[in-house]
């Protein structure tokens, strides 16, 4: 089986814990000049994961040490392009471009069959297409969420978020993605971002998203005014 960087729930929050100075809630955007405000805002604050205020997890993001100025607009034009490549060919996900970060957002229905931790065929063809396009936007993190509804008992949830989160990472190191990329995370039924007393709102809940952000490679070409892409 391979074995990847798996984040604890304690390392996740203060991951959180290091954002705080950011404007919570921010609204994400498509274009590359959201990566220079942001930076300019932030000034030296490293990047990680940052939630609402209001504790809803929908406007949670990924941001890559927001560098600012020309910097972070050259890590806000990169995320742009590779955006729009996971937009056009991964199939049933939904991708929000996030500070300098990218959220790649599953439907847990799609991936999985109900109380499964295994990929189906569809899905495997569709992580494969994501993984091919991670391997061309090399310089980037990944942190893998699996998140559930509150159907069942919660330890049984956080098992299955954690196994979820495990399974779409093995199967992106599988196809050339770098262990060393890759952060699989399970948050069980803690994290709904809508509600859990209906069939719609428990769908929503039960997801799987690949938050990606900048690695220190990418933002020293970035300050360096020698970003290829």
């Amino acid at each position: 089986m391979t074995h990847l960087q798996k984040l604890t729930k304690p390392v996740a929050f203060l991951l959180i814990l290091v954002m705080t100075t950011l404007t919570w809630g921010c609204e994400s955007s498509t274009n590359a000049g959201r990566g220079a405000g942001i930076g300019a805002g932030a000034g030296g604050v490293i990047g990680g994961i940052i939630g609402s205020r209001s504790g809803s997890w929908v406007k949670g993001a990924i941001i890559g040490a927001a560098i600012g100025g020309a910097g972070g607009a050259l890590i806000g034009n990169y995320m742009d392009k590779q955006a729009a490549e996971i937009n056009r060919d991964v199939k049933g996900a939904r991708v929000e471009r996030e500070g300098e970060g990218i959220r790649v957002i599953f439907d847990s229905g799609i991936l999985f069959t109900t109380g499964s931790a295994t990929l189906t065929s569809t899905s495997r063809s569709n992580i494969e297409k994501l993984a091919r396009i991670l391997n061309r936007y090399g310089d980037t993190h990944l942190v893998i969420e699996g998140h559930t509804d509150n159907t069942g008992s919660e330890s049984a949830n956080q098992w299955l978020s954690e196994r979820r989160a495990e399974a779409v990472g093995n199967l992106l190191s599988a196809y050339g993605v770098s262990q060393r990329r890759l952060s699989p995370v399970g948050y069980g039924q803690t994290r709904p971002v809508s509600t859990n007393s209906t069939e719609a709102g428990r769908r929503l809940n039960r997801r799987v998203e690949v938050l990606i952000y900048a690695n220190d490679d990418l933002k020293r070409k970035a300050e360096s005014g020698h970003l290829d892409m």
